[in-house]
């Protein structure tokens, strides 16, 4: 029973991660034919997400603290059922105001996601680096789906469809986990699958102090990203979408589609070499590629941002792997909730700074800019991370006591 309650629990973490970025991010490309409905300009009308995406990253310390001291298999519930009727009610709403307040509905309950679901496979996890891996694989195929699948529904029927059908998805896999929790199916773990050492104190105070710098960035730069891809592609494509939503959804899909992917390198690194290493170098790779997509156009442009992303994503385990490796496990939950006030809460100030940049220049130059920038400080930060050789290190077997 725990070995299929560990399996249920793997897949559910990894469905939940799907939609959590999935819902959160249908709005940005979704947003594209909302500027002729509403008649209002592109910045004012993406600023309605803020409030969503900053409860989606300030629920996650409370949604921690409730996964380590109730639940987190029925945390898990509340957010697939609350985050799904959320996103079906924005599909629903009648004007800006009834926009902001779904989207925001949907932060807050989608905020439990991170804290929570990764926590929980976590510690049901043996090989935690392939897991969280797969897990982010997961993780990307929402971020992939989402432009392409608001794209498709908004041409075919109308933005509304964006919301409500996913909605609807994500209420009903919400109901089939409260079942399996409910019969006993998915019960709850008393510990940690696969034990590690636990690291010396002052190692855990550099680690926090280092990574709460570094999560900031790679929030920053996540959030940036995702919101203002789908319009630098409409901009920055013209040779292959003519303004098209649904192609500029295609393209934005594909290349989250196929950067997800790395994580799989990314994850069988971390099991076997430092994480404090994959995780420099794959920020430091990203400083030249942002550089560069600032002036690329068509399929330069996308050849760079497929690379950028998979260098972001390559780094995704590494950085999971190193706040687990530095947490009692009976706080994990609660530090990743502060991990992703940090990267999804604090970050979403990125959200409006690509609005006015756009709005005040026209274009994506000085955003790219300040991504290359924020990569670079992430590259300098991780190397003050401390060496994980004595957790790596295996045990000393124990020595024969002699006769007495």
């Amino acid at each position: 029973m725990d070995a299929r309650s560990a399996r249920l629990a793997l897949a559910f973490s990894s469905v939940g991660h799907s939609f959590s970025h999935l819902v959160t991010l249908l709005y940005p490309t979704a947003v594209l034919a909302l500027v002729d409905a509403f008649e209002m300009p592109y910045g004012e009308l993406l600023s309605l997400s803020t409030a969503g995406f900053v409860l989606f990253g300030i629920g996650a310390l409370p949604a921690g603290w409730l996964g380590d001291r109730w639940s987190a298999e029925r945390m898990m519930v509340v957010f697939f059922v609350g985050t799904g009727l959320a996103t079906v009610a924005t599909g629903l709403a009648t004007g800006p105001l009834g926009i902001l307040l779904g989207l925001a509905a949907v932060g807050l309950f989608a905020s439990i996601y991170h804290p929570v679901g990764i926590a929980w496979l976590v510690r049901n996890a043996e090989r935690r680096g392939r897991a969280l891996a797969w897990n982010g694989i997961f993780g990307s195929i929402g971020i992939g789906i989402a432009p392409i699948l608001a794209g498709a529904l908004t041409d075919a029927v109308s933005w509304r469809a964006a919301f409500i059908v996913p909605g609807v998805l994500c209420t009903i896999a919400g109901i089939f986990l409260a079942l399996f929790v409910r019969s006993g199916t998915v019960v709850a773990a008393t510990a940690d699958r696969k034990p590690e050492p636990e690291a010396a104190r002052a190692d855990v105070i550099r680690v926090f102090v280092v990574l709460s710098l570094t999560m900031l960035g790679t929030g920053l730069v996540g959030q940036m990203v995702m919101v203002a891809l789908p319009k630098v592609f409409e901009d920055g494509l013209p040779a292959l979408t003519g303004g098209n939503v649904r192609d500029v959804g295609f393209w934005v899909s594909m290349v989250y589609a196929v950067s997800a992917t790395v994580q799989l390198v990314g994850g069988w690194l971390v099991d076997r070499y430092p994480s404090k290493l994959v995780y420099a170098l794959a920020w430091a790779a990203q400083v030249p590629l942002f550089w560069l997509a600032a002036s690329a156009t068509n399929m330069p442009l996308i050849a760079i941002m497929l690379l950028a992303q998979s260098a972001a994503v390559f780094s995704a385990p590494a950085e999971n792997l190193l706040l687990a490796r530095y947490t009692p496990g009976r706080w994990r939950a609660t530090a990743y909730g502060a991990k992703f006030v940090l990267a999804l809460g604090v970050s979403a100030a990125g959200v409006p700074l690509v609005g006015y940049i756009y709005d005040a220049t026209g274009a994506f130059w000085w955003v790219f800019m300040v991504l290359a920038a924020t990569a670079a400080l992430v590259a300098l930060a991780a190397m003050f991370l401390p060496s994980e050789r004595r957790l790596m290190a295996p045990a000393p077997a124990p020595q024969p006591q002699p006769a007495e």
